[in-house]
């Protein structure tokens, strides 16, 4: 078994190696349904074999130093220092094989149950959501609020509650669904989404917007103009680049395609069934819906909800909208 167990941590070690330098497309949600596998069944070898194996064994020293005492006693001589308690808890000490495994079983297990059905963390990478999401915000994500989903096979077990505009959500990036991508849904399915001329129209009716004072962008060292847009009943930020074109560059091939109307003004879509329209806050700064079309319910994760740490800025922590 030792020989067993060390092949099994260098190949788990090997994977994640050969992830972390760039050499392999990992899936986390995979990695971690394989090590709560793995270790729940050296949990259970432990728990129903190793482990009464070895009391048995301690049974038996404790058994056989018993009788020794007792023929001791009846031949009157002195009895040896008694190491029966440092023998016996060798022979209960857990193996590092299974220390390695069984021993970590629990904490696996219950990252995976709270990650898969509950919350799962997420840092943004990009500057995409911004001003409501910064680079480097670290956030929560709600698993269960579209429906309990399977993990890493993403079957839906439970309906929750639809995807609503205004929502921010986590996906799986349609044209590379191993990639997690974050942004707002605009359309419905079977809404009309127009954004002409950087003005946002849903089933023909422009949605509000208000001038707000100018975002101060740290990365850049500049500021821009910040609007503040009503989709749901929570008003959120967006910024607009004056200097940026309205028509939508290099647009992929994707499914539905022919949904969708591209001009000089920008693009008009109609989201089909079981599908959504995703955009950026950032909105000259973002590819979104607009580029490589809808987001499959299929590939929903979850609803973006809070940010539980920025490390450069802890003013950053709390909800957004």
């Amino acid at each position: 078994m030792q020989v067993l167990t060390s092949l099994i941590l260098a190949a788990f070690a090997g994977y994640a190696g050969t992830w972390y330098l760039g050499r392999l497309e990992g899936n986390f949600a995979l990695l971690l349904f394989m090590a709560t596998a793995v270790t729940g069944v050296y949990w259970l070898g432990e728990r129903f074999f190793f482990l009464p194996k070895r009391e048995q064994a301690a049974a038996e020293l404790e058994a056989g130093v018993a009788r020794r005492r007792a023929e001791l006693d009846k031949m009157g001589l002195r009895q040896d220092e008694d190491t029966t308690a440092q023998a016996r808890q060798q022979l209960l000490m857990q193996p590092w094989w299974l220390d390695w495994t069984a021993g970590l079983f629990p904490v696996i297990a219950a990252v995976f149950l709270l990650r898969s059905f509950l919350f799962e963390p997420f840092k943004i990478p990009s500057g995409s959501m911004i001003p409501t999401l910064l680079v480097g915000d670290l956030i929560l994500v709600n698993k269960f609020h579209y429906g309990i989903r399977l993990p890493v096979i993403n079957t839906k077990l439970t309906d929750g509650t639809p995807p609503q505009r205004g929502d921010v959500m986590v996906f799986r990036y349609p044209p590379k669904p191993s990639l997690d991508y974050i942004k707002r849904v605009v359309g419905t399915p079977g809404d009309e989404v127009a954004y002409l001329n950087k003005r946002l129209t849903i089933n023909g009716k422009a949605i509000e917007t208000n001038v707000v004072p100018e975002f101060f962008d740290e990365d850049s060292m500049r500021y821009m103009n910040q609007l503040e847009e009503k989709l749901s009943d929570k008003p959120h930020g967006l910024l607009n680049d004056a200097d940026r074109p309205a028509f939508v560059p290099g647009a992929e091939d994707f499914p539905y395609r022919d949904n969708c109307r591209y001009s000089v003004e920008g693009v008009v879509c109609k989201v089909p069934p079981g599908h959504y329209f995703m955009m950026g806050d950032n909105r000259d700064n973002s590819l979104d819906s607009r580029y490589w079309g809808f987001v499959p319910d299929k590939n929903i994760v979850g609803r973006a909800v809070f940010v539980w740490m920025n490390f450069g800025n802890l003013k950053r922590i709390g909800s957004f909208n």
